[in-house]
């Protein structure tokens, strides 16, 4: 599992670097503007898995979870540190050209 830190949009303009997912997921630090973009380069679609440790009156939140098509990207989030804890938990479907950038501004 690898600790992506996320990298600051700027007014001048960001090229975000993008990470290969990986097999045991990914963390993040969460935040009201932190969000992540995921790119699927492979040619099946993958979901895009978020834990939510969280409870509302004794019962458990459901997981977020996302499909990216083959062939594009989408950003997810926000991460906020109500909903996914102080680190949220990232895991995928399948890794092989699946690229992913935490972002914040």
């Amino acid at each position: 599992m690898a600790a992506l830190v996320p990298q600051v949009v700027q007014i001048a303009g960001t090229a975000p670097t993008a990470n290969a997912a990986s097999a045991g997921g990914d963390t993040v630090p969460t935040g009201d503007r932190t969000w992540i973009h995921v790119t699927n380069g492979s040619g099946s679609s993958v979901t895009v898995t978020i834990a939510t440790p969280g409870t509302v009156s004794g019962l458990a939140i459901a997981d977020v979870t996302v499909a990216i098509p083959a062939g594009t990207g989408k950003d997810i989030g926000p991460l906020t540190t109500a909903l996914f804890g102080d680190n949220a938990a990232i895991t995928y479907s399948a890794t092989t050209s699946v690229t992913v950038a935490a972002l914040s501004i």
